[in-house]
């Protein structure tokens, strides 16, 4: 195959994905079709006994969570090495050590099955109290969630993760802040974002919602772009939060949610009976709801992806609008897209199912036809 350097990394990385979501689907779906599901809530069940101040089903919910998400990171992990060590040290992109890697990503684990946990937790509780609408309660307790998490994630979850320093370049820092201030959007300060341990990657983000957001910029973008090129990066992250789209991608995800909670719930009234359950809120089900919910979301995920490239396509041109500076953002775009080596020409199916972002040259082309216009 005849490929070029990031479009081979990038295949690498897709296979690595869909490699790991099969042995979860196949691991998942083996527990449902053999009855192993009900030998699990059994041992859950007296295990849950031993926990503190909780009772019953919702006990062994707990614990059948904590089983089943360990499950999970277990099956992702030598996915996950691959995808994330070793295919990006042979890429000659990360600097981060094994040792910093396990530390990160046992960190990343345990946050996701305490999320997981109790998530099933708050399900399973609503379809005990209200088995008819549970679904919909679900999805609006996981849209606050979703709130929640991209409000927080500034100031709680990337801290664990990336050490931040307020910015030690003080004409930079006012000309962001007036970039900022000429689009009435208030911003808590400017912060240089210490990712060179990690990768040589470089990023920024305007990152958190109302007192929390702030200006995140990688100490790579700052070693190695003119202040021209980060104004432009700057402009086009504040685009996002001038036309609402983190609440408008949070309000999609929170359609996908509720259908995919509405889906559960026609299978588990469907099929609860058939393969053994004592009901829809029988935590053995739980399995079974992994399973529809890894289905829909990848259903949805070129209508969230295609959503994504039109917003990207809109902060693009607000950030050539605000900053008249077209050469900036074309060098800007050219230079990222060489350092974190974008994939210039994809496979149209894996562009439309997997990328976020228009390519690199859609985005100069958009650029040049602007600046000619």
């Amino acid at each position: 195959m005849n490929e070029d350097k990031a479009t081979r990394y990038h295949r690498l990385r897709r296979r690595a994905d869909l490699l790991a979501l099969g042995a979860v689907g196949s691991v998942l779906a083996g527990l449902v079709a053999s009855g192993a599901v009900f030998r699990l809530r059994e041992v859950s069940a007296v295990l849950g006994e031993l926990l503190p101040g909780i009772e019953g089903d919702a006990a062994t919910v707990v614990v059948m969570a904590t089983v089943l998400f360990l499950l999970v990171q277990a099956l992702e992990l030598p996915f996950a090495w691959y995808q994330g060590f070793s295919l990006e040290h042979r890429y000659g992109l990360a600097t981060v050590s094994a040792r910093h890697w396990i530390a990160d990503h046992l960190k990343g684990a345990a946050l996701s099955v305490a999320f997981g946990v109790a998530a099933a937790s708050a399900v399973y509780a609503l379809l005990r109290a209200t088995p008819d609408w549970w679904w919909a309660w679900a999805a609006l307790l996981a849209f606050v969630a979703l709130v929640a998490v991209t409000q927080l994630a500034p100031v709680v979850l990337l801290p664990l993760f990336y050490r931040f320093t307020p910015l030690d370049r003080p004409a930079l820092a006012a000309r962001l802040h007036a970039l900022g201030a000429r689009t009435r959007l208030p911003v808590a300060g400017v912060y240089e974002w210490q990712v060179s341990g990690h990768t040589r990657k470089a990023n920024a983000a305007l990152a958190g919602l109302g007192r929390t957001r702030r200006i995140l910029l990688s100490d790579t973008l700052l070693a190695g772009y003119s202040d021209d090129e980060i104004e432009v990066v700057l402009a086009h992250e504040l685009s996002h939060h001038v036309h609402h789209d983190l609440w408008r991608m949070m309000a999609l995800q929170a359609v996908m949610i509720a259908g995919g909670f509405l889906a559960a719930h026609a299978v588990l009234g469907t099929w609860a009976e058939a393969i053994g359950l004592r009901g829809a809120a029988d935590p053995a089900g739980l399995a079974l709801l992994l399973l529809v919910a890894g289905a829909w979301a990848g259903a949805w995920l070129p209508i969230l992806n295609a959503a994504s490239r039109a917003h990207e396509r809109r902060a693009d041109r607000f950030a050539l609008e605000l900053t008249r500076n077209p050469a900036a953002f074309i060098s800007a775009m050219r230079r990222l897209g060489q350092q974190n080596m974008a994939e210039d020409d994809p496979p149209p199916l894996a562009a439309w199912l997997f990328h976020s972002h228009p390519t690199v040259r859609a985005r100069i082309q958009a650029a040049l036809t602007w600046e000619a216009r």
